[in-house]
């Protein structure tokens, strides 16, 4: 038995063992690509030819629900749990980690002590950001103003550093929602992918499915709108993913 046909064998096992510990947790989706929901946690696996013996499974993480701080170390450490365990097949152990952290942010526990957060000074120094984040003109509907930002980005610390510098901005900080989403490729292959709402219920979402069907990796884009009073209705979406066209456009991610 060859290496790839070896592996499949592996994977259908563990497809199976995992359909009757956790029913409803996988989902197929085609040819070695699933769904895994854990409650609010979306993991959007490829599992490569050579899985499990010699690659992790490509995933694409999306957590809305969970903060920034929390997505970037469920990120790292699925990379590192299937490391420790080379050769080895990872869901059981991605799911039962995954359910920890959902436990540990439904009761606001506070990050494991290896999570390292950017210092104080680091954050508030945005030199190197600034030059790289485009943002476009406005578009005004109704007194309701929304306005796109966007950067090239390779990492969840080049992302939240976008975010911050963005809402260090006095006129984006004032912004009644600040919509977000973001797709990253890590050095490992994984994509990394979250979104967030900012109060505007759905947006974050929708942002980040414009991401995928544009093609768009390497990219944060933010959103702000200023409300008007004026309820706009599903008008909103529209001129929020415009914005974040444009901003797309302007600095040359897509075309």
């Amino acid at each position: 038995m060859g290496l790839e046909d070896e592996c499949q064998v592996l994977l259908e096992e563990e497809i199976l063992a995992i359909e009757s510990i956790y029913p409803d947790t996988l989902q197929y989706e085609s040819d070695r690509k699933y769904t895994l929901q854990c409650n609010t946690i979306t993991l959007y696996l490829t599992f490569p030819d050579d899985y499990p013996l010699n690659s992790c499974p490509v995933f694409e993480l999306s957590a809305p629900g969970i903060c920034s701080e929390l997505r970037s170390y469920i990120s790292t450490s699925l990379v590192e749990l299937y490391s420790s365990n080379s050769g080895q097949p990872i869901l059981f152990q991605w799911i039962e980690f995954l359910k920890e952290c959902e436990e540990e942010s439904e009761t606001k526990e506070k990050l494991p002590s290896e999570v390292v957060l950017p210092a104080v000074d680091d954050r508030l120094d945005f030199t190197d950001i600034a030059p790289l984040v485009t943002s476009t003109d406005v578009i005004t509907d109704r007194k309701s103003v929304f306005q796109g930002h966007c950067a090239r980005v390779s990492s969840l610390q080049e992302v939240n550093r976008v975010k911050a510098y963005l809402l260090s901005l006095p006129k984006v900080a004032r912004a009644t929602h600040n919509v977000s989403a973001y797709r990253v490729k890590t050095e490992a292959g994984n994509v990394l992918a979250d979104c967030d709402d900012d109060g505007e219920k759905a947006a974050g979402s929708r942002l980040l499915h414009l991401l995928d069907i544009l093609g768009v990796l390497g990219a944060v884009v933010v959103v702000s709108r200023w409300y008007g009073g004026i309820q706009l209705g599903p008008d909103r979406f529209k001129h929020i993913n415009n914005a974040a066209k444009q901003a797309l456009l302007q600095a040359g991610i897509s075309s």
